[in-house]
């Protein structure tokens, strides 16, 4: 078994090893809402790029300096970046406009949530992100559940001194076996206003379809006394910007279970989409999505094939390195 699995991260190494590491710019013409070298069982997930390979490079981001040295931090050789769209919940079921109201999973949401983990389980992770509803949260515990490193992931609290102080671990040898989740109110879904609650058809039925079609679809066009898109990216896109680049940049593997507008934000910022390309957007629940942050570039590689499923899982040889340590750790 050790050996089978040796010889297919040889083989995947040798597959990638040649394209991975391209940093040249690639032009990029987003034609469709699916993943490009999709495995069998992947739905719409992302974009494809007019390219026969599966990445592309992505133009370098805006990297924050110090605010004291005006510097730029310095940059690692490689992070992963895995975003998750939450499964599917108990209002999305009922066909129910939910924005920012806290409604758990699913069944069929849970398993979405495992599959996920399963997806991304040789994939390494340092510190999760989460938005502050429970579907995106649940979603980060049961994926990183099925993760073979079998690191426990816990909730840090800061909301105060005391539950900072009430949450604090005195064991290093457990704090080594936790990863972090940190949750943030940016990273939820956008407000839908005074469509909460409401069902998506009879709302149709009321204000017309049109109206709910531009209020769903629309850029920068609110529904009543709720967000646009645009305004969530505004949040979303400035705590990535503060919170989550100075993680990647420092060297750390980082998950972002969020939520389908919030998540679309990113990826405009990550991809340089157009308001108009955003908005044709869509993120399947339960699929992660994968990136690679090198040298100040992200590059996109698509949805981690399952382990069960025949595909290249060595998207890197750094990645490729960590699976062998995984195997070896096992035996």
């Amino acid at each position: 078994m050790a050996a089978s699995t040796s010889q297919h991260v040889l083989s995947s190494i040798k597959l990638w090893s040649n394209s991975s590491f391209s940093h040249e710019k690639r032009t990029c013409h987003v034609h469709s809402v699916s993943v490009g070298r999709r495995c069998p069982s992947a739905r719409n997930l992302g974009l494809v790029c007019a390219s026969k390979s599966q990445s592309s490079v992505v133009e370098p981001v805006q990297l924050p300096g110090s605010p004291k040295s005006g510097t730029t931090p310095k940059k690692s050789s490689e992070s992963a970046l895995i975003l998750i769209r939450h499964g599917e919940s108990l209002w999305n079921e009922k066909n129910l406009f939910t924005g920012c109201v806290d409604v758990p999973l699913t069944p069929k949401g849970v398993e979405e949530a495992i599959e996920a983990g399963k997806r991304i389980c040789n994939i390494p992770v340092d510190v999760i992100y989460t938005s502050s509803l429970i579907r995106a949260q649940m979603t980060a515990m049961l994926a990183m559940m099925q993760h073979r490193r079998k690191k426990v992931p816990i909730i840090v609290h800061n909301e105060s001194e005391q539950a900072h102080k009430w949450s604090q671990i005195y064991s290093e040898e457990t704090k080594k076996q936790s990863i972090p989740v940190i949750t943030a109110w940016q990273l939820n879904e956008r407000m839908y206003g005074e469509l909460q609650g409401l069902n998506k058809q009879e709302t149709a039925d009321r204000f017309g379809k049109e109206q709910v079609h531009e209020w769903r679809r629309s850029y920068d066009i609110p529904p009543p006394n709720g967000e646009s898109l645009e305004m969530c990216a505004e949040r979303a896109v400035a705590y990535f910007k503060d919170q989550i680049i100075p993680q990647l940049v420092s060297g750390k593997h980082v998950m972002i279970a969020a939520h389908g507008n919030s998540l679309r934000s990113i990826i405009m910022h990550l991809d340089k989409l157009t308001s108009q390309e955003v908005i044709s957007l869509e993120l399947s629940t339960g699929i992660p999505m994968l990136y690679i942050f090198k040298e100040g570039k992200f590059i996109r590689r698509g949805s981690p094939a399952g382990p069960s499923e025949a595909g290249v899982y060595a998207y890197t040889k750094n990645l490729a390195k960590y699976r062998q340590k995984l195997d070896s750790m096992i035996q």
